[in-house]
């Protein structure tokens, strides 16, 4: 898998050098290719330097992210934006959502979290990938194996279990994990069954147990530690911030 090229955007020098320095880029795949100190530098870096990640602040001068983020989508559709910012404010979240934000990280950086945001990240470019492969009607062996993943996400799934699906060793698959999507075969399993429990918490009834179960977790106790190490909250309390939000928007 290629070196994800990476804007850091911040109007703080020693919050950039704190990026640059505190985290392990090269362990996640990734360069810092360029940064920027406000809304107009980073439109200019975003147009010469093509990232495929730009990591911003809202608060930035002369244009704030928001608005960076809404023109770049314009000209470079396939950037990935994660918002950093002090600011845990709902209009902000809100708009960050509208605008299809990968993430939202609130100041100060907790490395171990945003080092898990950026594995995400690389899993939802590789699943954009995937979509165009399909639309292409090109087949790689991840394709057919992510595809099966998620359809059989609620059973018990295991690297022995693909291998005797597809007919592939353990070790070729765990490989090809790392190779295409730059995760572990675990971290993307939990990736996905992450994404499908937060969708049923938010457009279903079912109680914690149910989506526990339809996630692919029989413990419904395990299920509520691996969500709160992914999201920072309990499945219940996801639920209730939405509609917390819910209520609020309608104010």
């Amino acid at each position: 898998m290629k070196k994800l090229r990476v804007l850091l955007v911040d109007d703080e020098i020693m919050i950039r050098e704190g990026f640059k320095r505190l985290f392990d880029w090269e362990a996640h795949d990734c360069e810092v290719v360029g940064e920027a100190a406000d809304g107009m530098e980073a439109l200019a870096q975003i147009d010469s330097l093509r990232p495929d990640i730009a990591i911003m602040d809202i608060n930035i001068p002369i244009m704030n992210g928001l608005k960076v983020i809404q023109l770049s989508r314009i000209k470079h559709p396939d950037t990935a934006f994660v918002i950093v910012s002090g600011y845990d404010d709902f209009s902000y979240c809100r708009e960050a959502l509208r605008l299809q934000i990968t993430d939202y990280i609130l100041k100060p950086v907790n490395y171990e979290e945003f080092g898990g945001c950026i594995d995400n990240l690389k899993i939802a470019l590789f699943q954009r990938q995937s979509f165009k492969d399909e639309e292409q009607q090109e087949e790689r062996p991840i394709n057919g194996i992510t595809r099966y993943l998620q359809e059989h996400l609620a059973e018990d799934i295991s690297l022995s279990v693909l291998a005797d699906e597809f007919h592939l060793s353990a070790q070729y698959i765990s490989q090809l994990f790392k190779n295409e999507i730059g995760v572990n075969f675990l971290a993307y399993l939990t990736n996905i069954r992450m994404e499908k429990a937060k969708k049923l918490l938010l457009s279903t009834s079912l109680s914690i147990a149910e989506v526990s179960e339809q996630s692919g977790y029989g413990d419904y106790r395990v299920f509520t530690k691996v969500f709160k190490k992914s999201e920072g909250i309990t499945p219940s309390q996801y639920r209730r911030d939405f509609l917390d939000d819910v209520g609020k928007s309608k104010e």
